[in-house]
């Protein structure tokens, strides 16, 4: 086995890791998707920049910060992708990310169409149903079948491109927060390019949990967090735009702080959570160290697959996210078949075995109770829910 995937069930090790986060006492955590916790260390370093900042105020700002520091952080965020610095620009989150990148694509007319799915972000939705407002065009909505396969999914979107010949944008969420379904980027891609239509990723939950080559999926327009399963303050996100397609996002609302061939005039200009930056290289560090995507990856899947493959075929239980490799990370989801109130059966989990969950809404498919351990979540937290699920099925 490589090792990854030894040291996905070594809970010595994961247990020891664990000790490097405080926490106070109170319900397992198993909504770790909402975002991700920092280290002692990362939480220390984080005080000592807001004290700095504090102190010095704009002196260090003015004379540092945005001359010389600001740039280095940057282009050690592009080589943790594997981008080059020119492509990405820091933003407060996914979400604001993204939405830059919907408003100001101009490759638009009106009476061409956009598309999104039922198991987009509601923000990314909310940002299409703009365009539709704002530039004349039409928002084509589908709903992916349930359960769903990689080639379902393929299909879906083929279709979609078939019978609306008019699609120039679309909408794409790596990894889904409603039941964390990993869509099949690169094959989706594919195909959307040779219909002639751009995508946009919504990638908040992907970075830190999968390896992934925005390249080599035919990626050109993404919004990302830091604050999710890099390990970062919270604030923190960041927009990728291709080299070769920066002109095809107009500068934000006439942004004039930077030059129009400077990808941060694609973003609000205003003043950033400097602190919060300033902590990304110890941040980044720490992520390496520790293996990168792949070694987070591989542990929050093993710890997925402890609750998954013990519950799956109970009835009374449905698991919403499929077991192909491909299409699941740690995030997955699932519901109680003979209980219709959701929302109630995740209080119960609550108040009857103290864990931590909650309810997503939106998916064509149903409510669903979103389930997502995190990196110091332990294999007995998993037995433990196995043994509620049971018990409350």
């Amino acid at each position: 086995m490589p090792d990854n995937t030894l040291r996905a069930h070594d809970e010595v090790f994961w247990r020891t890791f664990a000790d490097r986060y405080d926490s106070h006492p109170g319900p397992v955590n198993l909504e770790n998707g909402y975002f991700g916790r920092m280290s002692r260390t990362v939480v220390d370093e984080y005080q000592r920049n807001i004290e700095l900042i504090n102190n010095s105020n704009s002196v260090y700002v003015r004379q540092r910060f945005e001359q010389s520091d600001n740039l280095d952080i940057r282009a050690q965020l592009a080589e943790l992708i594997g981008v080059r610095a020119q492509s990405v620009a820091f933003t407060a989150n996914a979400s604001a990310g993204l939405q830059s990148l919907i408003r100001n694509y101009n490759r638009l007319q009106p009476g061409d169409q956009v598309l999104i799915s039922d198991l987009e972000y509601d923000t990314v939705k909310g940002a299409m149903r703009w365009l539709a407002r704002h530039r004349g065009v039409e928002v084509i909505e589908i709903d992916h079948a349930h359960p769903a396969t990689f080639d379902s999914l393929v299909a879906t979107y083929r279709e979609a491109f078939i019978r609306h010949p008019k699609l120039k944008l679309m909408a794409l969420t790596h990894v889904t927060h409603r039941t964390g379904l990993v869509m099949p980027v690169q094959a989706i891609a594919t195909q959307a390019k040779a219909h002639g239509i751009d995508v946009i990723l919504d990638g908040a939950h992907a970075l830190g949990q999968i390896e992934f080559d925005l390249e080599a999926l035919g990626i050109a327009f993404a919004g990302y967090n830091l604050h999710k399963w890099i390990g970062s303050p919270l604030t923190l996100g960041f927009l990728y735009i291709a080299p070769q397609r920066l002109a095809d996002i107009d500068p934000d609302m006439g942004e004039m702080h930077y030059p129009v061939n400077d990808i941060r005039s694609r973003t609000p200009y205003s003043t950033p959570n400097i602190p919060a930056l300033m902590t990304l290289p110890l941040v980044f560090e720490e992520h390496r160290a520790l293996g990168g995507a792949a070694a987070k990856g591989a542990r929050l899947n093993y710890l997925r697959n402890l609750w998954v493959k013990a519950v799956r075929n109970l009835p009374g239980i449905e698991v919403m996210t499929p077991d192909d490799p491909r299409l699941y990370c740690g995030i997955t989801s699932m519901r109680f078949t003979r209980h219709d109130d959701q929302q109630l059966m995740v209080e119960r989990l609550l108040s009857d075995y103290n864990l931590f969950t909650v309810v997503r809404t939106g998916a064509a498919c149903g409510p669903c109770i979103r389930i997502t351990p995190g990196l110091t979540t332990m294999a007995d937290d998993m037995q433990c829910l196995v043994r509620a699920l049971n018990e409350l099925r």
